[in-house]
């Protein structure tokens, strides 16, 4: 490579950059800083192609590390908190009993689904209200019970 391979280096950071503000996923912005890097390192210090290539791999295994370390220590707040937890939405919801609960388990009615469910023994066909979850089902106490003690 001539003496001007620091040019293509930040040409592909830009790229990078701009490919993650197209098709946003929080990955290739990582990898965009490796190639500007290895571009500052490549017009300070003019190494060979394998050196650079090198050079923007350790790069892009340092900032993606650097920036999944930042993401877990500065939490984003989500406007929708629940959006991937599917059975964290359905607090609050009745549901139907398609098989009674019998020592503690049993199965409902959700939309056009049925999910296991946990909590006192009722029959089949009671409206039973979730209350929370518990290891992927459903925790559910009777609409009754909850009515007289609110």
């Amino acid at each position: 490579m001539n003496v001007d391979s620091y040019w293509y280096w930040l040409i592909v950071a830009a790229g990078l950059a701009a490919a993650e503000l197209l098709v946003p996923g929080v990955f290739l912005v990582w990898v965009a800083l490796a190639a500007a890097i290895t571009g500052l390192v490549t017009l300070a210090i003019e190494p060979p192609l394998a050196v650079q290539l090198l050079i923007f791999a350790g790069a892009a295994v340092a900032t993606t590390l650097a920036g999944r370390r930042w993401y877990s220590v500065n939490h984003i707040p989500s406007a929708d908190p629940l959006l991937n937890d599917r059975a964290g939405r359905l607090v609050g919801e009745t549901v139907e009993l398609t098989k009674a609960i019998v020592n503690g388990r049993g199965r409902a009615r959700v939309g056009d689904s049925e999910w296991n469910v946990r909590g006192p023994d009722a029959p089949l066909g009671a409206c039973m209200r979730v209350v929370g979850t518990e290891d992927g089902a459903l925790v559910v106490r009777p609409v009754s019970a909850l009515s007289s003690s609110e």
